[in-house]
């Protein structure tokens, strides 16, 4: 591949490029001599921290500008989370890999050393996500949940003093930065669940470009594929712009996928999970069986709780 120059599109966060940074190391080691540089970006959702997320327009906040300039070629490549995408890509984007998924489990970090049972009543937990909202009333109602904004290493820091006395955090991102040493309790997906496609990192290319998605074939996991495809299948049914406290997480066992997922009301007044197991040999049949568990959850009153939440401006 000598000769051949690889432009990434990435945020400019540590953690962000912390997991370009390895993309770009494990695209050299398929192909050695590969000149890939990376092109730092800021988008509005790290320009601008002080409104909730829900107002900046929820989930693509983190992506929308990067996503922008690799349709306009001014990238060949953009490396995200996951869990940042959107379920539809903008019009001539594809995934071209998924990245093998680590962590998927959210972490409790409390500056009084304790567990999320030892908090004392009426403890203030941060977090900005509804998605973690709902499922922390639903283990402890008595706590109260306050918004959270800023990249890792500017939560962690909010997470020492008043009026945070907890936070709750991706492992994975700790993890990548070599933080785990701040982590007070892993929340298995029985306690909270994940956001679709958490753990896992997104290398996106323009759909027509052969030849870069060639290039970065060789990332691509196929258990995490399967798993997330069913993962972003869920969101999809739901609605692109679906506001609503979501979640989503597929596990594989053999050929048998199995996809846990909610719908929420962040406040606590409701939630709805359930979820599908079935066969999934194929994208197609993974992504299936996200449909079935969105169409169950909407049926099941979820639809109500989709359509409140989209009128109020909350995203999972």
């Amino acid at each position: 591949m000598t000769g051949r120059a690889l432009t990434i599109g990435t945020r400019g966060s540590a953690l962000a490029l912390r997991q370009a940074e390895m993309v770009v190391a494990a695209l050299r080691r398929a192909h050695p001599g590969l000149d890939a540089q990376l092109r730092v970006f800021k988008p509005l959702g790290d320009r601008d921290k002080e409104r909730p997320l829900s107002q900046l327009g929820g989930q693509g906040v983190f992506v929308r500008e990067i996503e922008q300039a690799l349709v306009a070629g001014e990238i060949d490549v953009a490396v995200h989370s996951l869990k940042d995408l959107s379920g539809t890509l903008p019009a001539g984007l594809t995934l071209a890999a998924i990245t093998r998924r680590e962590d998927a489990r959210d972490v409790w970090i409390s500056r009084h050393g304790l567990g999320l049972r030892e908090m004392p009543p009426g403890a203030t937990v941060g977090t900005s996500s509804p998605r973690r909202a709902v499922q922390l009333r639903a283990l402890r109602h008595d706590f109260r949940i306050v918004d959270l904004r800023g990249n890792i290493d500017t939560r962690l820091r909010k997470a020492e003093a008043e009026p945070y006395d907890a936070i709750v955090l991706a492992a994975v991102g700790l993890q990548r930065m070599g933080w785990e040493a701040r982590i007070a309790h892993y929340l298995s997906p029985a306690e909270c669940l994940p956001m679709v496609g958490q753990g896992a990192r997104a290398v996106e290319a323009r759909a027509g470009d052969a030849a870069t998605i060639a290039l970065v074939q060789p990332l691509d996991d196929r258990p995490t594929r399967l798993a997330t495809s069913a993962e972003r299948a869920f969101l999809r049914r739901l609605g692109a712009g679906c506001r609503a406290a979501i979640a989503a997480h597929a596990t594989l066992d053999g050929d048998r996928l199995t996809i846990d997922g909610l719908i929420g009301e962040p406040r606590g007044a409701a939630l709805y999970r359930t979820s599908v197991t079935g066969e999934a040999t194929t994208v197609a049949m993974a992504e299936g069986l996200g449909d079935e568990l969105a169409a169950r959850l909407l049926d099941r009153g979820g639809d109500r709780l989709v359509a409140e939440a989209a009128a109020a401006g909350m995203v999972g």
